[in-house]
């Protein structure tokens, strides 16, 4: 086996600006076999399904609580399982596809991604649901920067950008559109169809990439792995997020909660210390001495805060609130994918006109604005209003989606951009499981501390601490607590009282999230273009 480097497009460490303005395509495809716009069409369907996995299921949360008897805490680890999984793994799987091929370790997660989805449409327990989203998320992650490892390699230096920007926007719609196909999936099928249509499209994914891709590997690509840092990372991640979810059923002064957020910083401390020893580091500290790469991570992180986190309850208010159907309720969401959809080349022309500064800053400002917006819903908001924050939103979130590629790898020496790529994905997956967890927390709080008063002042009678904790899990996710036989004029207060207790939880949940987006804008104006973000991928091809 022999590695040839193809350094003529980069030189040897040059920096972007002595790229020769017409270089070659990496290695010559002859036929199928690694050529460009091919290969970005099979990647493509690989990041599609992922992407769409990370929203679809928002959709279904509630047929899946009720078909299945789960509670709040549990619907919220089906979303918090897949995004941790996949946050806490992008990285090593990042260095798996560098040492053993990109090619290789893209069809494993097809393959993985398409089982784990066909094994959760036949189970009949949470537990099994969550077990298997976190398989989701496992095998997710080898694909996800393997793919972004593959377009680097294959396109020539000057299309680079434009195949990263379709990538990007693949990504945005993928995950805005995941709602609207679960509406229909949920509604005319059932919810376990929205993870069976994964095996066909895995099915292609694997049939493409068997036919069209080129194994690309770096000549210094790694020789080990950091196990203690692999291990120090996920339990950090998972002391946090386990603080976050159980901080409403323990409480926030119980000591539990602050052992288990002692616990996560100890570790992310250890982690930082081991990474700088250990010889081949699962995240070279050294990246983050880059201002412009360290905030482009940042901004990923805070952006999927607000997004994730915010879209959560969405998708209760507008059926459990509204009383939508899943596919009506996927439908009023319409106007966040078409805006992230003809938002996404928009920005993409923007960044590479202007730079990523401006462009970012205002699609964080859009955000924000949005979020204020969604704080305004009421129990009687119109459609007409609903869409217009909805549209806000996704015009917001395209120039991050698209941009935050070209800022974290640009930034990044050559040498480590599939580090930076799986960066890049970590920072938004732990931005959207934190989003879910801080936010479910946020609304958590804030039904326990109102219910119990609202439910008085309407004259109902009251409950015993046990029934108050039933009805607050019910009144979280928009259900009215309501016993059979109950007479219609109590069952009408009892309606009232959920729903406006529950709008007072996301009102308040949607205000932190658009506290976010306003931190986010700041975070913005600190990047810029990467030196490294128009030079060739020179790597090594097998």
């Amino acid at each position: 086996m022999t590695s040839q480097t193809t350094i003529d497009t980069t030189g040897s460490g040059d920096r972007a600006e002595k790229v020769p303005s017409a270089p070659s395509d990496p290695v010559p495809a002859a036929g199928l076999r690694g050529h460009p716009w091919l290969t970005l069409i099979t990647v493509a369907v690989g990041v599609m399904m992922v992407a769409l996995d990370g929203t679809i299921v928002a959709i279904a949360n509630p047929a899946i609580q009720k078909d299945l008897g789960a509670t709040f805490a549990q619907v919220q680890w089906i979303t918090n399982g897949y995004f941790l999984a996949l946050a806490v793994s992008l990285i090593t799987a990042g260095k798996l596809g560098d040492r053993f091929g990109h090619r290789q370790t893209f069809l494993i997660g097809v393959t993985g991604f398409a089982a784990a989805s066909g094994a959760i449409g036949l189970s009949h327990s949470i537990a099994a649901v969550v077990t298997f989203r976190v398989c989701q998320g496992l095998f997710g992650a080898l694909l996800m920067p393997a793919a972004l490892g593959l377009l680097r390699a294959t396109f020539p230096a000057e299309k680079l950008n434009m195949a990263i920007g379709i990538w990007g926007m693949v990504i945005g719609a993928s995950t805005a559109g995941g709602p609207i196909l679960g509406g229909v999936l949920v509604e005319h099928v059932n919810w376990q169809s929205v993870f069976f249509i994964n095996v066909p499209v895995g099915l292609i994914a694997l049939v493409l990439g068997a036919l069209i891709l080129r194994d690309h590997r770096a000549d210094n690509a790694p020789r080990s792995f950091d196990l203690l840092g692999i291990a120090l990372l996920s339990g950090a991640m998972f002391c946090l997020v386990w603080a976050l979810i159980k901080a409403p059923a323990w409480g926030w002064g119980d000591g539990r909660t602050w052992a288990f957020i002692a616990g996560s910083v100890l570790l992310f401390a250890v982690f930082s210390f081991w990474e700088t020893k250990v010889k081949e580091p699962l995240i070279p500290l050294g990246l983050f001495r880059s201002v412009p790469l360290s905030a482009g991570v940042v901004l990923m992180v805070l952006m999927a805060i607000a997004f994730m986190g915010g879209l959560f309850f969405v998708t209760f208010y507008l059926q459990n609130v509204h009383g939508m159907s899943p596919i009506d309720a996927g439908l009023h969401l319409l106007p966040l994918t078409g805006m992230m959809i003809v938002g996404s080349p928009l920005a993409g022309a923007m960044i590479t006109k202007l730079g990523p500064r401006i462009p970012l800053a205002g699609g964080m400002v859009a955000t924000a604005v949005a979020m204020y917006g969604m704080s305004t819903l009421e129990t009687d908001t119109g459609s007409g209003v609903m869409s217009l924050w909805f549209g806000l939103l996704g015009l917001g979130l395209a120039p991050v989606m698209v941009g935050a590629t070209e800022v974290i790898v640009g930034n990044a020496p050559m040498e480590l951009s599939g580090v930076a790529g799986g960066l890049q994905q970590a920072a938004m997956q732990i931005g959207g499981s934190l989003g879910t967890a801080v936010l479910g927390a946020v609304m958590a709080s804030k039904v326990d501390s109102d219910l119990r008063g609202n439910w008085a002042d309407a004259g109902l009678p009251k409950l015993t601490p046990t029934q108050l904790d039933q009805a607050s899990e019910a009144v979280q996710v928009g259900v009215a607590p309501v016993a059979k036989g109950t007479p219609d004029v109590i069952v009408a207060k009892i309606t009232s009282v959920a729903h406006d207790t529950f709008i007072s939880g996301m009102s308040l949940a949607s205000l932190v999230a658009a506290g976010v987006a306003a931190v986010a804008v700041l975070v913005a104006l600190l990047t810029k273009r990467g030196e490294n973000a128009d030079a060739g991928a020179g790597v090594g091809h097998i």
